[in-house]
Protein backbone atom coordinates (compact mmCIF):
# COMPACT_ATOMS: atom_id res chain seq x y z
CA UNK A 1 0.00 0.00 0.00
CA UNK A 2 1.69 3.10 -0.85
CA UNK A 3 0.68 6.16 -0.24
CA UNK A 4 1.33 6.99 -4.18
CA UNK A 5 -0.73 4.24 -5.65
CA UNK A 6 -3.99 4.64 -3.44
CA UNK A 7 -4.54 8.24 -2.73
CA UNK A 8 -3.58 8.75 0.76
CA UNK A 9 -2.69 11.71 2.59
CA UNK A 10 1.45 11.38 2.41
CA UNK A 11 1.55 13.60 5.47
CA UNK A 12 -0.70 12.36 7.71
CA UNK A 13 1.03 9.01 7.25
CA UNK A 14 4.31 10.21 8.83
CA UNK A 15 3.05 11.66 12.48
CA UNK A 16 0.97 9.08 15.05
CA UNK A 17 -2.29 9.61 13.92
CA UNK A 18 -4.89 7.39 13.94
CA UNK A 19 -5.24 7.69 10.39
CA UNK A 20 -1.72 6.21 9.97
CA UNK A 21 -2.93 3.47 12.34
CA UNK A 22 -5.76 2.12 9.56
CA UNK A 23 -2.81 1.68 7.08
CA UNK A 24 -0.29 0.61 9.29
CA UNK A 25 -0.64 -2.94 8.66
CA UNK A 26 -1.17 -2.71 4.90
CA UNK A 27 1.66 -0.37 4.02
CA UNK A 28 3.83 -2.88 6.44
CA UNK A 29 2.37 -5.58 3.59
CA UNK A 30 3.21 -4.01 0.78
CA UNK A 31 6.58 -2.80 2.00
CA UNK A 32 7.76 -6.63 2.59
CA UNK A 33 6.46 -7.78 -0.97
CA UNK A 34 8.47 -4.88 -2.37
CA UNK A 35 11.35 -6.39 -0.43
CA UNK A 36 10.92 -10.15 -1.38
CA UNK A 37 10.61 -8.54 -4.93
CA UNK A 38 14.36 -6.55 -4.54
CA UNK A 39 15.48 -6.87 -1.37
CA UNK A 40 17.64 -3.75 -1.93
CA UNK A 41 14.75 -1.23 -3.53
CA UNK A 42 14.03 0.59 -0.99
CA UNK A 43 17.69 1.71 0.18
CA UNK A 44 18.61 2.35 -3.65
CA UNK A 45 15.27 4.99 -3.31
CA UNK A 46 17.27 6.38 -0.48
CA UNK A 47 20.82 7.11 -1.58
CA UNK A 48 19.39 8.19 -4.93
CA UNK A 49 20.71 11.11 -6.12
CA UNK A 50 22.98 11.99 -2.94
CA UNK A 51 26.01 12.78 -3.37
CA UNK A 52 26.79 14.78 0.11
CA UNK A 53 29.96 13.75 2.02
CA UNK A 54 28.05 12.54 4.72
CA UNK A 55 24.59 10.77 4.55
CA UNK A 56 21.91 10.36 7.35
CA UNK A 57 19.95 7.39 6.63
CA UNK A 58 16.98 6.90 9.20
CA UNK A 59 14.16 4.22 9.95
CA UNK A 60 16.22 1.65 8.53
CA UNK A 61 14.32 -1.21 9.54
CA UNK A 62 15.92 -4.73 8.74
CA UNK A 63 19.16 -6.74 8.62
CA UNK A 64 18.95 -6.40 5.03
CA UNK A 65 18.80 -2.90 4.91
CA UNK A 66 22.24 -2.47 7.54
CA UNK A 67 23.50 -5.33 4.85
CA UNK A 68 22.66 -4.09 1.74
CA UNK A 69 24.29 -0.41 2.82
CA UNK A 70 27.48 -2.26 4.44
CA UNK A 71 28.10 -4.08 0.72
CA UNK A 72 28.01 -1.64 -1.49
CA UNK A 73 29.46 1.14 0.85
CA UNK A 74 31.73 -0.74 2.97
CA UNK A 75 33.84 0.68 6.27
CA UNK A 76 32.50 3.98 5.85
CA UNK A 77 29.24 2.80 7.16
CA UNK A 78 28.46 4.07 10.51
CA UNK A 79 25.52 2.31 12.37
CA UNK A 80 23.15 4.34 14.69
CA UNK A 81 20.86 2.72 16.60
CA UNK A 82 18.55 5.23 18.94
CA UNK A 83 17.17 3.56 22.05
CA UNK A 84 14.81 4.60 24.91
CA UNK A 85 12.83 3.08 27.55
CA UNK A 86 9.81 1.20 26.99
CA UNK A 87 8.34 3.56 30.19
CA UNK A 88 9.50 6.44 28.15
CA UNK A 89 7.90 5.21 25.06
CA UNK A 90 4.45 4.90 27.00
CA UNK A 91 4.79 8.60 28.16
CA UNK A 92 5.45 9.87 24.46
CA UNK A 93 2.38 7.85 23.96
CA UNK A 94 3.54 4.52 22.49
CA UNK A 95 1.31 1.93 22.83
CA UNK A 96 2.19 -1.72 22.02
CA UNK A 97 -0.16 -3.09 19.16
CA UNK A 98 0.44 -7.18 18.92
CA UNK A 99 1.35 -8.08 15.08
CA UNK A 100 2.27 -4.88 14.62
CA UNK A 101 5.30 -4.01 17.43
CA UNK A 102 6.50 -7.45 16.97
CA UNK A 103 6.57 -7.84 13.95
CA UNK A 104 10.21 -7.59 11.73
CA UNK A 105 9.18 -3.52 10.22
CA UNK A 106 9.70 -2.79 14.07
CA UNK A 107 11.92 -5.60 15.72
CA UNK A 108 14.18 -6.94 12.51
CA UNK A 109 16.92 -5.29 14.39
CA UNK A 110 17.10 -6.10 17.76
CA UNK A 111 19.08 -9.03 17.10
CA UNK A 112 22.04 -9.80 14.66
CA UNK A 113 23.36 -6.15 14.09
CA UNK A 114 26.14 -4.82 15.86
CA UNK A 115 25.66 -0.90 16.14
CA UNK A 116 28.97 1.46 15.74
CA UNK A 117 27.03 3.60 18.08
CA UNK A 118 23.83 3.30 20.38
CA UNK A 119 22.30 6.54 21.55
CA UNK A 120 19.90 6.26 24.13
CA UNK A 121 16.92 9.14 24.25
CA UNK A 122 14.93 8.98 27.24
CA UNK A 123 14.25 12.68 28.06
CA UNK A 124 17.80 13.72 29.06
CA UNK A 125 18.87 16.99 26.87
CA UNK A 126 22.17 17.30 27.89
CA UNK A 127 23.17 13.21 27.95
CA UNK A 128 21.29 13.09 24.54
CA UNK A 129 23.28 16.62 23.08
CA UNK A 130 26.68 14.92 24.67
CA UNK A 131 26.37 11.76 22.88
CA UNK A 132 25.57 13.30 19.44
CA UNK A 133 28.57 15.44 19.64
CA UNK A 134 30.33 12.48 20.70
CA UNK A 135 29.39 10.54 17.54
CA UNK A 136 29.33 13.70 15.08
CA UNK A 137 32.89 14.77 16.67
CA UNK A 138 34.09 11.28 15.34
CA UNK A 139 32.01 11.85 12.15
CA UNK A 140 34.23 14.81 11.17
CA UNK A 141 37.19 12.86 12.00
CA UNK A 142 36.85 10.67 10.12
CA UNK A 143 36.03 13.16 7.03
Amino acid sequence: LSPQEHGLDFQRLLDASAYKETFRQDMIHWGEEKRRDDPGFFCRAAVEGAVQPVWVVSDTRRLSDVEWFRDVYGDVVQTVRVVAAEETRKRRNWVFVTGVDDAESECGLDQGVAFDWVITNDGDELALGEQLETLLQSLHRSL
